[in-house]
């Protein structure tokens, strides 16, 4: 069964100032993007090399890992942030219902 295709011009557009983030919580989802760069650069790396598919497919799987938990950090601040900030505006329908169709792509 196919998940209900959601785009985002079928939800009101999110106010700027709602999803503003801790300056520590955004430097540190930078500086782990930025090490999957990295890590993404030196896969690239490999294959130029050719190096063996094995030890590909473990970096790979290690930065899937990766940017797993920077998803999951992100996903933490918007909903102790974003989602309780909306709740305390009286616009948390509109915030669950943005919610629901990122995490419906996200999982697609």
């Amino acid at each position: 069964m196919t998940a209900p295709s959601h785009s985002h011009a079928d939800l009101p557009a999110p106010e700027a100032a709602d999803h503003v983030h801790s300056p520590e919580s955004r430097k540190a989802i930078l500086n782990r993007l930025a090490r999957l760069e990295g890590h993404i650069r030196g896969i690239k790396n490999m294959v130029i090399e050719e190096r063996p598919c094995p030890d590909v497919l473990i970096q790979i799987a290690a930065v899937r890992g990766a940017l797993d938990r920077v998803a999951r950090l992100i996903l933490d601040e918007h909903l102790t942030q974003c989602v309780a900030r909306a709740a305390e505006q009286g616009r948390i329908e509109t915030e669950i219902a943005e919610l629901k169709a990122a995490l419906d792509r996200f999982l697609g």
